[in-house]
Parts: C-alpha cells; structure tokens; sequence
C-alpha cells in the first residue's frame, strides 16, 4: 500500500523537526508500506469491484505491524474528558507523552470525530503528536460505501489549522492502492488483518 499525500494541520513547537517524529514517520510509513493484497504479493492489489471491499482487515494489517514490528500500543484508553472519547487505535510512548495514530474505518462523521478526539487530546497536553489515516477518493470507491476519506474532509481543515495550542503536532496520512485487478479476491468485510501483512 501506498503514501500519496502526507498534510501536517497543526504543528506547533518542534516535534516535527524532531528525532522522536523521524522515527514515528518512519515506522507509520513502513507500517503501511507493508500492506498487500492478496497474501503473497509484494504490492496493494485491489479488486475495483465499486463498494466491495472491506476496511477492517486493511487497518488491521497496519496495526498488527505497529505493534508487532515497531512495539506500540493498541486500543489505548485515554481518560482526557469529562465523558471518554473512546479508545485510541495505536500509541507510541514518547517521554511522559503519547504520539496518537487513528485510522479511519468508519463513516465522514466518524472521521470528524477521530479527528476531534486527537485535537482534544492535543489540547488537554495528553498528546505531543497525532496522525490520522484515511483513504483518498480512488481508493474510497473501491472500500465499503460511504467511509470517510480525504477529500470529504479536507474542506473542513481550516477548523482544525485554527485550534490554539501551546505545542503539538496533528499530521494527515493519505493511503491508496498500488494496483487494480478484477482477477483479485475482494477483501472480506471482516477482521483478519494478518492475512495482509
């Protein structure tokens, strides 16, 4: 799987200059670089079946390798509200701080909420630095119908650019297929995110 557009909303201090976010780019991106379909293959082959193929397996696949590969932490509850904004999909310890990760799996008001959820915790000095990842439009059409990606939410960017923080890091990760094939299996609507990785 593929990069095809990195966007940082915020950055505020120096942790985007820094060693710790070097090392975080870096994991992130071999991470995804590490996704293939199907199993076997050096590359991100889908099935351009419009809507017919699942999400799950394919952030699955991602996180396995953060966690396995690099050693973060899944589905991290961070009590940082008055009501929990749920849990985070992957963290990496940094100091007394975490770098956040969401991949987006749901919904364009899902992703709203994912990115809420990391600007909260950049606000409340829980997070040094946060990353989400989402498909972008081509890629959109081929995953389960209506899941949130790139171009639906970049309108609303100039939101998130405007939030005041002391210091803090917000990054977008655009991912996309490297190749199309009808001749692929579809990906399974499920949950077995090994099988990609």
């Amino acid at each position: 799987m593929k990069i095809v557009k990195e966007i940082s909303l915020i950055s505020v201090g120096n942790f985007e200059e820094s060693r710790d976010w070097s090392i975080i780019r870096s994991e992130i991106r071999r991470a995804i670089a590490l996704i293939v379909h199907p199993r076997g293959e050096s590359s991100f082959i889908i099935n351009p079946t419009r809507h017919g193929n699942g999400v799950k397996p394919i952030k699955e696949a991602c996180m396995i390798a953060l966690r396995d590969q690099f050693g973060w932490r899944l589905e991290t509850r961070v009590n940082y509200a008055t009501k929990s904004p749920g849990k985070v999909d992957a963290t990496k310890v940094i100091d007394d701080y975490l770098f956040a990760l969401e991949w987006e799996t749901g919904n364009i008001s899902s992703s709203h909420r994912a990115v809420n959820k990391l600007v909260l915790g950049l606000l409340r000095g829980v997070f040094l630095g946060a990353a989400l990842v989402l498909p972008s439009r081509k890629l959109y059409a081929y995953l389960t119908d209506r899941i949130g990606n790139y171009e639906e939410l970049e309108p609303y960017f100039d939101i998130w650019k405007a939030v005041k923080i002391e210091e803090g890091f917000l990054g977008i990760f655009v991912i996309e297929h490297d190749q199309i094939d009808q001749n692929v299996p579809t990906i399974t609507k499920g949950t077995d995110g090994r099988a990609l990785v």
